[in-house]
């Protein structure tokens, strides 16, 4: 390591104005302070500031790790998805994750290729410092669509939500939306049939050529899917052998879902993590299930073949679908959530609610979670605006009192 800070050292100033590569600045500091801590400090005018151990960089790696429970296992079932879709009387395990390995990496890596190519391009032209925002959405893109979504497609989304919801208002901790979040709203909106969850979302071909062949004209829906498209009379969901689904099956996440959703054991670790390390709020994500079970319960007592996702109990409304995903790794986003301690009750109630209320009377859209959480990014001033203008009224009311 002393050699290559020595290294760094030597190289640093052909990189500073006037220096040989003074126009990559800003990319050889953003590779510079990714390998070591900065050793300046931001009182360049004299005056004095306190700053605590966790940083920007530092909350993005440990979002990432937190992530990485859900990464690894989504790995495993798509292989294990994709022996079952193939029919596959034996499952061996390594075989299995590498087929997972082989399909997630393409898709990771044009993510972050594309997401942080725009990124250096636009600090290069503003002359700012590389933020670090996009180490956790660059994950988080590919593990909230299918695996089958074309590259192409993640690629123009991804492209897209950087650049339209992120640069164009300031960079990392200006947008108002989150970003991932945007990028999968753009492939839905854009692209239905990969999107709706009526289509399977598990890998039919070969990964780089890797890996048993489905069938032809092999399909499976989502669990969220079948409700969505059932006909209310009865509430049986299969996965991808046809074989029916229980709730461990779900809890555990060996079911058809997007990449990196399905596995609630696993959101349970990414949550503790989380709220360990103080980066995500458990007040959110408290009051993000407490909104579900209370609209679940709701649903479920007033069920009617109308609209058959109301058959769900409040509890399976947790398991299924993106629900338990979103409330601890999108709704959480210090970003876009809001800030005010009785604003994080508010919002993540509001979130559960809407995101269960969507799913259950909207036929079309078999998952809320992405809606529910964006409207709410929106909401989420508001809501902050009215708590802090409520605390003025009431400390106001009590000054004049005396």
């Amino acid at each position: 390591m002393k050699a290559l800070r020595k290294l760094l050292d030597r190289a640093k100033p052909n990189f500073r104005p006037g220096g040989k590569f003074s126009a990559l600045e800003s990319v050889f500091d953003g590779f510079e302070t990714f390998l070591f801590t900065p050793n300046t400090t931001s009182a360049r005018t004299g005056a004095v500031h306190i700053h605590d151990s966790i940083d920007s960089k530092r909350t993005m790696i440990i979002v990432v790790l937190a992530l990485m429970p859900c990464f690894l296992f989504g790995i495993y079932n798509t292989g294990y998805q994709h022996w079952l879709a193939c029919g596959e009387a034996t499952r061996p395990f390594w075989p299995m994750v590498l087929y997972g390995l082989l399909a997630i990496l393409p898709r990771v890596a044009l993510t972050y290729i594309v997401g942080l190519g725009i990124e250096f391009i636009v600090a290069q032209i503003r002359r700012e410092e590389i933020q670090e925002g996009f180490l956790v959405t660059g994950i988080l893109i590919p593990m909230i669509c299918p695996i089958e979504t074309p590259l192409w497609m993640l690629c123009v989304a991804t492209a897209f939500s950087v650049i339209f919801v992120k640069e164009v208002f300031g960079g990392t901790g200006y947008n108002i939306f989150n970003v991932a979040l945007v990028a999968r709203a753009v492939l839905f909106f854009s692209y239905p049939a990969q999107m709706s969850g009526d289509k399977a979302f598990v890998a039919t071909g070969t990964a780089l050529g890797y890996g048993p062949v489905a069938p032809d004209g092999f399909t499976c829906a989502t669990p969220l899917g079948q409700i969505a498209t059932g006909d209310g009379t009865q509430l049986a969901l299969t996965g991808v052998d046809g074989q029916a689904l229980s709730w461990w099956d779900a809890f555990v996440g060996l079911i058809p879902g997007s990449f990196g959703e399905t596995s609630v054991i696993c959101i349970i670790i990414g949550a503790i993590i989380l709220i360990g390390c103080g980066i995500a709020s458990w007040k959110i994500i408290l009051s993000g299930v407490a909104g579900g079970l209370v609209m679940g319960f709701i649903a479920h007592a007033c069920q009617t073949p109308l609209y058959p996702a109301s058959m769900l109990t409040a509890f399976d409304q947790l398991l299924y679908g993106g629900f338990a995903f979103a409330i601890v790794f999108m709704a959480t986003d210090p970003v876009t959530a809001a800030r005010t301690e009785t604003g994080k009750w508010i919002y993540g109630f509001l979130v559960g609610v809407i995101a269960v209320l969507i799913r259950t009377y909207n036929n079309g859209y078999p998952e809320g979670a992405m809606l529910a959480v964006l409207l709410m990014n929106a909401f989420a001033p508001l809501i902050d605006w009215c708590v802090v203008n409520a605390n003025i009224r009431r400390r106001r009311a009590r000054f004049t009192a005396k």
